[in-house]
């Protein structure tokens, strides 16, 4: 049995309590309510809602380019140093990112593996001797299906994606796609492949955000990316109001995929509320690909990120929410539990 002590933002509403977590057996057994001396925060585990981990063997490389230059398939920046990298350096490089989400409170990431087969049974090696085990879209082909979680689709205008839609409904797992991103042309089409996930919707207009309600399809953003892209802001309050919305840091070429700094950006440039943000790094993947964790509850998987609240950042915060979310960086992160 294993207990950590502080102030823990428990449940859906991430209420502030002084008190106790108690783990047994990888589960939360209790939160307790009680007086401690420790200034400790303790959050959920955040879980990373898009990221592309391959573009590890080329960090920076593609700042400074547009969207097509950058990562669009089959000829970009991206596209030409991925088929350049052996496996060895492949794996390694991934590996080492896993790595650094970890020591900063990430439980795991949706990740959109390119290269096919290969490419997923690469990040699965990369993945083993780390904690974080990554829920893996993978691409170009049917058969990526017995080695991946789901599908990841590049774009409804980059290619026909009917026949791997009926791929991921024939297995039972998800379908996920970008749509959105460059401008709105494939947002009705890749609506009309009733994805389980759509990534970015910068460009989504009224008509959209309505059928995305209609059909319960969650939202990825991740607006920190969009940004270096200068591809335009994801309409977050406006997705919040219409479905689930989780957050991501995509390209690790373009952004290191921290999860503070996306939330400070996100609670800094988008109209949300500190508790939206917090839901949307944690318990809104979790959701997405029903991961029991991103929430501290009896019950659940104990997933936890455990600030030091008496560093020289967080010393003197008066709202624990606010101060993970806007405020702490990983240089504040004491033990992560996963």
């Amino acid at each position: 049995m294993e207990q950590v002590e502080g102030t823990v933002l428990t449940g859906e509403s991430f209420d502030p309590i002084s008190g106790r977590v108690v783990i047994e057996n990888g589960e939360i057994a209790a939160v307790e309510q009680t007086e401690t001396d420790s200034t400790d925060i303790i959050a959920p585990a955040f879980v990373n809602a898009h990221t592309h981990l391959g573009d590890s063997v080329a960090k920076e490389a593609a700042v400074g380019l547009s969207l097509e230059e950058a990562v669009a398939p089959p000829d970009s920046l991206k596209h030409r140093q991925l088929a350049r990298a052996d496996r060895t350096t492949m794996v390694t490089a991934m590996r080492r990112t896993l790595q650094f989400m970890q020591q900063t409170g990430t439980v795991t990431c949706l990740d959109f593996r390119e290269s096919g087969t290969a490419g997923t049974r690469a990040l699965r090696e990369a993945a083993d001797p780390v904690a974080i085990d990554p829920f893996i879209f993978g691409s170009e082909e049917r058969s990526v299906l017995d080695v991946a979680d789901g599908f990841g689709a590049s774009g409804a205008n980059d290619d026909d994606f009917t026949n791997e839609r009926e791929a991921a409904s024939d297995r039972g797992v998800p379908f996920a796609i970008h749509a959105g991103e460059p401008d709105p042309t494939d947002i009705e089409p890749a609506l009309d492949l009733d994805p389980g996930l759509l990534v970015h919707m910068v460009h989504a207009k009224p008509e959209h955000l309505e059928r995305v309600a209609d059909q319960s399809v969650p939202v990825a953003v991740c607006p920190r990316a969009n940004a270096v892209l200068d591809v335009g802001r994801p309409p977050v309050g406006a997705l919040l109001e219409h479905t689930t919305v989780a957050l991501g840091t995509d390209n690790v070429m373009l952004n290191p995929p921290t999860m503070f700094r996306e939330m400070s950006y996100t609670a800094t440039h988008f109209d949300v509320t500190a508790r939206e943000v917090l839901h949307m790094a944690t318990r809104a993947g979790a959701e997405i690909i029903d991961l029991d964790c991103g929430v501290i509850s009896p019950g659940k998987r104990a997933a936890l990120t455990v600030l030091d609240g008496d560093s020289h950042n967080l010393a003197g915060s008066t709202h624990p929410v606010r101060s993970v979310v806007r405020r702490a960086t990983a240089h504040d992160v004491k033990q992560v539990v996963l």
